[in-house]
């Protein structure tokens, strides 16, 4: 299935959703549902497939392998308005997707659409494909460069921005049809077995390729790491892959760690981390056997050595810890303060060398973790999650994508989906550069303010008037329990009033629900 973009308006007919956010019906030629609600829509139909191959038309030995990416797209029937994936567990150390789309622009193809997991600025690279039409448009997070071509109005088609669970809800959906996958792997077979946990590369798992490998029309591994069939453990399952590629390079290892994965030594962090890690100890929260998730953030893995410690003190034991993964949670592993680590993504190479020899550091996907549109899904069984935000609002309503000017500069991820665990708590400054991150109302509402249950400050804790229970816990706390409008006061105090940002009515992205329903629009800037 191809789509071909004809000259059209970007977005036809806005209507308000369900949180009353004005929002399209239709974008980039296709209809959108708009949100309507936690848990309101029901999908309907069967999941979507791939069409039948038979192995009488693979290599009856098994070798898969083509002598170049080039020919291998070729094979795969490269041609203008298709839609090709690519995964980012290379951060930004990946060398794989650029070449992808050098490659479309020597064959003079047109109109692709980039469906990554993730992109990082090692891909800014790309915005000379999306000026000359070589790409239409990114369904993926547009960060950095990237965020800001897209915010300026220059990407000739909508940008679609989808949670990690999003991602994969939308290609067993069918929302998405991806037409060639190719998936980076650090090692892998010429059947095409792959996996993300041994090579030069080696960058710990590749679960966020698990539906391109699954749907994808034509998919193609490239790997730098060639060994003999077969590739234990596999990750990727060989019988879904078509053809391989062996080159030089796919990853630049020290480029493959990202975030912070440091603790952090900045006082208001630590003092976020102290009280975060106080409140859920007086919450009742922490006890044995619970589980939790937090970020590779320097605050969050303050957090979990907080938790540590409590756990130690106290002789007990964390079931589970979602993960990224990174030196402070396999040490909580090593130790026996965790029974088991099931890793989304790993933020080390610390995480990388557990899960390779550690049984009880378990590799997953946005399937088993996040998809909304299966039976249940691992973020709901979760104890506390610990999350991030760049603006938070008076009705608990959060915001990852964009700033308060407006501009776009980070993807979702897996922070929608984390919102569905037991108690969801957001550890922020109460400002930003004398910018307040508490507002009335958040630039670009990615996440309802039902599923969010505390927002703890350096200067106050606010509590979800939903979650009485917490309230009634925490009624006699020493921890300055304060009201998120108190909050927002005393911010506005500190650093005065934001002005507004002005927009255009220009639609240059959509953030989709975890059920693939349109949440918000993020338009184009005005420009002064």
């Amino acid at each position: 299935m191809i789509f071909i973009f004809s000259e059209m308006k970007k977005t036809d007919g806005l209507v308000k959703n369900a949180i009353g956010k004005l929002v399209p019906t239709e974008v980039n030629g296709k209809p959108v549902v708009p949100y309507m609600g936690v848990g309101k829509y029901r999908p309907q139909g069967r999941k979507y497939a791939q069409l039948i191959s038979t192995c009488a038309d693979y290599p009856s030995d098994g070798n898969k392998l083509i002598p170049s990416l080039k020919e291998a797209l070729i094979k795969s029937g490269l041609k203008d308005g298709m839609t090709i994936s690519t995964h980012h567990h290379f951060r930004n150390g990946d060398l794989i997707a650029v070449q992808i789309f050098d490659i479309a622009a020597e064959m003079g193809i047109k109109d692709l659409v980039w469906y990554p997991s993730a992109s990082f600025e090692c891909h800014s690279p790309l915005i000379k494909y999306l000026e000359d039409g070589t790409i239409h448009h990114i369904e993926g997070s547009m960060n950095g460069s990237l965020g800001r071509f897209t915010s300026k109005g220059l990407m000739k088609g909508v940008g679609v921005l989808r949670s990690h669970g999003g991602r994969y809800q939308a290609v067993q959906d069918g929302d998405v049809h991806i037409d060639i996958a190719v998936i980076a792997s650090p090692t892998a077979d010429p059947f095409g077995n792959a996996n993300g946990v041994d090579g030069p590369a080696a960058c710990g798992l590749i679960g966020f390729a698990l539906a391109d490998s699954e749907y994808a029309d034509k998919v193609i591994v490239v790997t730098d790491n060639l060994i003999p069939f077969p590739c234990i453990p596999w990750q990727i399952q060989g019988n879904n892959v078509d053809y391989v590629v062996q080159v030089e390079q796919v990853g630049i290892p020290e480029k493959i760690v990202s975030g912070t994965t440091e603790v952090t030594k900045s006082p208001d962090r630590l003092l976020l981390a102290e009280m975060t890690a106080k409140f859920c100890d007086q919450a009742g929260i922490i006890r044995d056997g619970f589980s939790f998730q937090a970020g590779a953030g320097g605050t969050a893995l303050s957090i979990g050595i907080y938790f540590a410690d409590i756990l130690r003190d106290r002789g007990m034991k964390a079931r589970f810890a979602r993960g990224g993964s990174n030196k402070y949670l396999v040490n909580m592993l090593d130790e026996g303060l965790l029974e088991f680590i099931l890793d989304g993504q790993t933020f080390d190479l610390d995480g990388v060398k557990s899960m390779r020899e550690n049984p009880n550091h378990v590799n997953t996907s946005p399937f088993t973790s996040y998809n909304y549109h299966g039976k249940g899904n691992f973020a709901q069984l979760v104890d506390i999650t610990i999350l991030g935000a760049t603006e938070v609002d008076l009705n608990f309503n959060a915001n990852v994508v964009t700033h308060s000017d407006g501009v776009l500069l980070h993807g979702i991820g897996g922070w929608q989906n984390c919102l569905f665990s037991k108690c969801t708590i957001l550890p922020i400054p109460l400002f930003r550069d004398r910018i307040p991150v508490i507002r009335d109302e958040v630039t670009t509402i990615c996440g309802p303010g039902e599923l969010i249950d505390v927002i703890v400050t350096e200067r106050g804790i606010a509590i979800n008037p939903l979650r009485k229970d917490l309230i009634e816990k925490l009624k006699n706390s020493d921890l300055p329990i304060k009201t998120i409008r108190e909050l927002k006061d005393e911010a506005e105090k500190i650093c005065g009033v934001p002005a507004k940002i002005e927009f255009e009515d220009e639609i240059v992205a959509i953030v989709k629900w975890v059920d693939g329903t349109v949440i918000d629009c993020v338009r184009k800037i005005k420009q002064k």
